[in-house]
């Protein structure tokens, strides 16, 4: 549990640091030495602080202290894929996911418990939202990860990328997502470029236009729709900022530093008979015209009391298809960690809800259920809009 007369040297960024050794008479550069002792060597204990002096290091022992995240739950995929179970000090849990390669490992992190956002075809949206993650929660989970891969039987993994795509919209929590992301790609922490740590968000275009300028990472866009109609239902923050107000936005991220941000990655979740058909793919191939672009193809994870269902692996392929003959790049995603229920959307933790969301869900259930039941004699199965009905709330 917190000391109540302690900080987290955890939830200090290096600038943050510098600014917190001035406050108590100390020399800036301290900082520098601290960050490599926590996120380099990452270390427990200020005492195993050598090159501090032994009047700093009795200072930081009663004034400070080193607390990430508890490991509630560890678990591990038979396809190689880490999940982590992340007890904070309030009751609520977090889940963090680590997905290896044969040329890079990727870290899934998580930025706030549950989330605030309510997009129908994700598991963490039906949790709930309690809080957002402190810098200490954030980074805490890249902490305990590059621990934690030590002990691989296999051999000693690295996280080599990070992607902000675990619970939570990044952007809702600004400030210490900005301080985490800060220590990620700060050589005395963690050194990751700045083209291997990635910001996913689901469109809160005020937020992204804040994110271009003071930090310089990649850029993901959970978009889901070719058009507002639909993406409303998928997305409902689309109602406050449409498809052509964050496209805009997008253009104007990639177009603040050019060096650096060569393209935004869309990552569209493939759903049966709701989002996937040729008319889509077509739809998206022009939405996206004049925007350097690299688009996920994300087959649907499902998860308990979901209407949703995953799109066939031939109509995948020929959504791909349509987009690579536009000219578009096309990653179609590989499901990982789908038996311990840590493929993309099913992270969910535990939520001490204050948003009511499961009761929300229940409500939207109910009345397509409802809507189910009745005779439609203009019904036309073959119509895209079946799935969504009563999805508008």
């Amino acid at each position: 549990m917190p000391t109540a007369t302690k900080v987290n040297l955890l939830n200090y960024s290096q600038e943050a640091l510098k600014d917190y050794f001035r406050t108590v008479g100390e020399k800036p550069f301290r900082a520098t030495q601290v960050i490599k002792w926590l996120h380099q060597m990452g270390v427990t204990d200020v005492d195993q602080m050598s090159n501090l002096s032994k009047d700093l290091r009795a200072f930081l022992q009663e004034h400070t202290e080193i607390r990430p995240p508890e490991i509630a739950m560890e678990q591990q995929s038979a396809d190689g894929t880490y999940k982590w179970l992340l007890r904070l000090d309030d009751g609520n849990a977090i889940e963090t996911v680590f997905i290896p390669e044969d040329d890079r490992g990727t870290l899934c992190i998580s930025s706030q418990v549950g989330c605030a956002l309510d997009c129908t075809f994700c598991s963490t949206a039906r949790q709930g939202f309690n809080r957002n993650l402190t810098v200490a929660e954030i980074i805490g989970q890249l902490w305990i990860a590059k621990r934690a891969l030590q002990r691989d039987p296999k051999g000693p993994r690295a996280v080599t990328n990070v992607v902000m795509m675990g619970m939570g919209e990044p952007l809702l929590n600004f400030e210490p997502l900005v301080a985490a992301l800060a220590l990620m790609m700060d050589d005395h922490a963690y050194g990751l470029s700045r083209r291997r740590v990635t910001v996913s968000t689901s469109g809160v275009v005020p937020a992204l236009d804040r994110l271009g300028d003071v930090i310089d990472v990649s850029l993901a866009v959970s978009l889901h729709a070719p058009n507002d109609a639909l993406r409303d239902q998928l997305v409902p923050l689309n109602r406050k900022y449409p498809i052509e107000r964050l496209l805009t936005e997008c253009r104007r991220f990639l177009d603040k530093k050019e060096t650096q941000r060569k393209h935004i990655t869309w990552e569209y979740v493939m759903l049966d008979k709701v989002n996937d058909s040729d008319e889509h793919a077509q739809q998206l191939a022009t939405l996206l015209r004049g925007i350097p672009s690299k688009i996920n193809l994300i087959p649907f994870n499902p998860f308990p009391d979901t209407r949703y269902k995953r799109s066939s692996n031939n109509r995948i392929h020929r959504f791909r298809d349509i987009l690579v003959n536009a000219g578009y790049t096309v990653i179609t995603r590989k499901t990982r960690g789908e038996d311990i229920d840590a493929a993309c959307g099913q992270l969910a933790g535990k939520v001490n809800d204050r948003s009511r969301r499961e009761i929300h869900f229940a409500r939207i259930e109910q009345r397509v259920n409802n809507n189910e039941n009745k005779t439609d004699p203009d019904h036309r199965p073959t119509s895209s809009k079946r799935p969504n009905a009563g999805l508008r709330h």
